[in-house]
């Protein structure tokens, strides 16, 4: 079973439980800046995913078996229900585990999320592709590839952010083995996972779906979500990126409190 590393604060009383997963090259820091605020009247839990921070992958780790693992870290910890929040390669890990387990989410917030590829043909181009950035990561190290993955055109809108918040994000994609990000592509990279686009209609919870407005590419994935599932909202962040709560933090601290709250009414008018 895996053994996550994870950060935990608030009431562990509290009525709502929000458990966090973090983008690929992230850990369970990239969700600090927020945890006072989220904290207040909730209990929240911050997990490094697989193959990144202090949490070790393997070559068996699939979406499937992570997802099985989550369920059972919540087991022992006596949480019956949790609301998620889950970003990029974290927003696709939170989306498989609602849709495997629903019985255990009472809400869903995905930032910058798919439900994975819809083909066959295209999650095995993707295989390919996350293969040769894993090679590339045992072959050139840590180092040049957090360069290199910083300058892709994801990422282009955070080159203006403030160079103390660019510095931040650095040095938490270096804090990384290169080891355990190579696995976390093999085992739970998009082209790995199983499509989940047909499981949409069934999933009844409340979804909050969030994506960057300069982000194209994600404003369509989640607009196409928003008329799949029942239940769902969509907020565009202006002047954002793929990255909204790096590149528009108060918007989308707003946006989570008020999903803890059950209100999402007016978000963007009030921001």
């Amino acid at each position: 079973m895996l053994n996550f590393h994870y950060v935990e604060t608030g009431n562990r009383q509290a009525a709502t439980t929000l458990l966090l997963f973090h983008g690929f090259t992230g850990t369970s820091q990239t969700w600090v800046p927020f945890l006072e605020s989220w904290s207040v009247s909730h209990r929240v839990i911050a997990i490094d995913m697989p193959g990144h921070g202090k949490t070790e992958s393997s070559d068996a780790i699939t979406m499937e078996s992570f997802t099985d693992a989550v369920a059972a870290f919540l087991d022992n910890l006596a949480i019956n229900e949790v609301k998620l929040l889950g970003y990029s390669m974290g927003g696709r890990a939170a989306l498989s585990f609602a849709c495997r387990y629903p019985e255990k989410v009472s809400g869903l917030l995905l930032e910058s999320a798919s439900p994975g590829l819809k083909t066959e043909e295209e999650r095995y181009a993707r295989q390919q592709q996350d293969e040769r950035l894993a090679q590339r990561l045992e072959a050139e190290g840590l180092e040049e590839f957090v360069v290199f993955w910083g300058n892709i055109p994801l990422f282009e809108t955070q080159k203006s952010l403030p160079k103390s918040i660019q510095k931040q994000i650095r040095q938490e994609r270096l804090s990384q083995q290169a080891s355990g990000l190579a696995a976390s592509l093999r085992t739970m990279g998009t082209g790995k996972q199983s499509s989940n686009w047909d499981k949409l209609s069934l999933l009844d919870r409340p979804v909050v779906l969030v994506a960057g407005a300069l982000d194209h590419k994600f404003v369509g994935i989640n607009q196409e979500m928003e008329k799949q599932l029942p239940n769902a909202t969509l907020h565009i962040a202006a002047a954002a990126g793929h990255s909204v709560h790096v590149e528009q933090p108060r918007i989308f601290d707003k946006i989570v409190r008020r999903y803890l709250l059950h209100d999402e009414a007016d978000i963007m008018e009030e921001s």
